[in-house]
């Protein structure tokens, strides 16, 4: 079973130049928000490979994957986008902003927390929506049909109100004889 942990400290390892280790971690990810909705992801058991670098750096990959859960972007309903993520950083003491992690400080110690968190954002779309655009299209239709409103909106045996889009409003004075 994986250690659940936020940060790790690489100098534990003990690791000669050319040397290399792999650990199994767990981490568990704060909610995220993108465009006022808000999303979870699940806790996620992880691989980091850690390895020495001949000038005292560290060449650090990080494995993981998760779901994320939260509102289709088309259909609104909820939504479980599985994520695969897979990402690389290089910490070179000295070695200038290309050269040097912002999530290793220093002391050798690594926010595993802060790296996955940003790794899942990178990783995921633009734009979340349903894995199963059929079943997404037909709610967006069923939707589109009750007037705008979500079927979760709706308490038992009401009807929605039709939409009126307020462009149109105004022909609705119309009076005809």
């Amino acid at each position: 079973m994986a250690a659940k942990t936020d940060t790790f400290d690489l100098g534990r390892l003990r690791l000669n130049p050319g040397e290399g280790r792999r650990v199994d971690l767990s981490v568990a990810f704060e909610p995220l928000t993108f465009g006022s909705e808000a999303y979870t992801a699940d806790p996620a058991d992880l691989v980091l490979d850690v390895s020495r670098m001949s000038n005292s750096g560290f060449s650090l990959r990080l494995r993981l994957e998760t779901d994320v859960h939260g509102p289709c972007m088309r259909c609104l309903e909820d939504a479980v986008i599985h994520q695969p993520i897979d990402a690389w950083e290089i910490d070179q003491p000295g070695g200038g902003d290309d050269l040097t992690s912002p999530y290793v400080d220093d002391h050798d110690v690594l926010d595993v927390a802060a790296w996955a968190r940003d790794a899942l954002v990178l990783a995921l779309p633009t734009q979340l929506a349903c894995p199963d655009t059929e079943a997404c299209s037909e709610r967006q239709r069923a939707m589109a049909e009750r007037g705008g409103v979500g079927a979760s909106d709706l308490e038992e045996g009401d009807a929605p109100e039709p939409a009126v889009d307020p462009r149109w409003a105004k022909l609705s004075e119309l009076k005809f004889d």
